[in-house]
């Protein structure tokens, strides 16, 4: 299995050569799910902002090749890439041995670790006697949702799976749910400074889970593209 062309060039400091980049298609397009600031989302002009963003548009500039971003639910943007709609994922994305038998990573280009968010004065912590008949949500094809999956569904703990991580926000602040599970970064800069996120809290520590929850995140693409 050949490394492809598109992630080598893609990543920043590889000093990918002319020719390599003239391998590239004219226009590279981006899957990013737009729910997960602070890494990625739209402003109020609909314009698509964040870290993920940032990265991804340094890294067309470099290589001199016009990127588009397709906006995407997070557990459709593996079958896009696979179905060529999508050229690459920059998304958050984890680095976990079930994807890499789907498509190739680039090397790890940041960490984070998965925290949960729940109400001021909930005594809610990340433990199993804690959660047990609580309500907790995840981003449908996460590490999140593998862990909680993997760790709570079966010992009496409500793991409820939505699209986009909107939805799940939304319902935390509504009550519906006691406790959500996301990225440290997305919960306390995307969600807990803004005002919908006023009247929740981080408790405890992160969760640091090996070969679950992956600490490290990379830009996705497909196994093998036409050289």
């Amino acid at each position: 299995m050949k490394k492809t062309v598109l992630a080598l060039s893609l990543l920043i400091g590889l000093g990918a050569t002319a020719a390599s980049y003239a391998a590239l298609p004219q226009t590279v397009r981006i899957g990013t799910d737009t729910t997960y600031a602070p890494f990625s989302s739209k402003d109020a002009k609909g314009d698509f902002v964040g870290f993920d963003i940032d990265l991804g548009n340094e890294m067309c500039q470099r290589m001199q090749v016009k990127c588009t971003w397709v906006a995407s639910d997070f557990d459709a943007l593996i079958p896009s890439l696979k179905a060529k709609k999508i050229d690459a994922i920059i998304s958050s994305l984890s680095i976990t041995d079930k994807r890499q038998q789907e498509i190739a990573f680039s090397d790890k280009l940041y960490a984070a670790d998965s925290r949960l968010i729940a109400a001021k004065g909930s005594p809610i912590q990340p433990t199993l006697e804690s959660l047990k008949g609580k309500h907790v949500g995840v981003l449908q094809g996460s590490t999140q949702e593998a862990y909680a999956n993997d760790n709570w569904r079966t010992k009496g703990v409500n793991v409820v799976a939505y699209a986009n991580q909107d939805l799940i926000y939304s319902d935390l602040t509504a009550g519906r749910l006691d406790a959500a599970l996301q990225d440290e970064v997305a919960a306390s800069e995307g969600f807990l400074k803004q005002p919908a996120g006023k009247s929740m809290r981080l408790p405890a520590l992160p969760l640091r889970i090996k070969n679950t929850l992956a600490t490290g995140r990379g830009l996705g693409c497909a196994k093998t593209i036409p050289s």
